[in-house]
């Protein structure tokens, strides 16, 4: 099952990224899949590991980082702005990096984040608006939208040769009795069907 659990926004210092601290600016969780007692926990070790993926990714640098059956996907801009989104191993990496981008655009545009902590972002919900609009990614992004709307013509077209077999009919039948073929259309069906024979085990 494709699920987003966080995504955090992060600073990293510029002049000292060695002894320098991460702050984290703003950050959103959907932890509804863990048990109630569980939540504070694994919140706060995904807050840690955002922070520790953030420290440890190099300036203008994206990753994915797999931990167990998670993916922590990370952009850090080479301004020092970055961002965390914690997925399951499911979700496509193409769509969390433009997610990453989109939400580091944004906060770039509408708050001076340099200057910036936690306090001073306590009203920024954007981010809890777009880690649930993405958390099916083919609603989100166009591109992978399209995808699965070309698999499933796939796999419909793919269900009608089979019910055609299934009914115990037969292209070679077919393509005997049809009108619509020309005679050398049949030719050229007999002679490519013979071709491709030779090569089958």
């Amino acid at each position: 099952m494709v699920k987003l659990f966080a995504i955090s926004v992060i600073r990293r210092p510029t002049e000292d990224p060695v002894g320098g601290r991460c702050v984290t600016l703003k950050a959103s969780f959907d932890l509804a899949s863990f048990g109630f007692f569980q939540r504070a926990s694994v919140q706060e070790f995904l807050s840690f590991s955002s922070t520790t993926i953030v420290e440890r990714t190099g300036l203008a640098t994206r990753q994915s980082v797999k931990e167990q059956e998670y993916l922590c996907h990370v952009y850090v801009r080479g301004d020092g702005l970055g961002a965390v989104l914690v997925s399951d191993a499911d979700y496509p990496p193409r769509v969390a990096h433009t997610l990453l981008t989109k939400v580091l655009d944004d906060v770039s545009s509408k708050v001076e984040w340099k200057m910036a902590n936690a306090e001073s972002l306590k009203n920024y919900k954007e981010i809890d608006i777009v880690l649930a609009r993405y958390q099916d990614p083919k609603q989100a992004d166009a591109l992978t939208k399209i995808q699965a709307e070309l698999d499933e013509t796939k796999i419909i077209m793919h269900n009608t040769i089979e019910a055609v077999l299934e009914r115990g009919e037969k292209l070679d039948d077919l393509v005997a009795k049809s009108d619509n073929l020309s005679a050398q259309s049949k030719m050229f069906y007999k002679t490519a069907k013979k071709t491709n024979s030779c090569c089958n085990f």
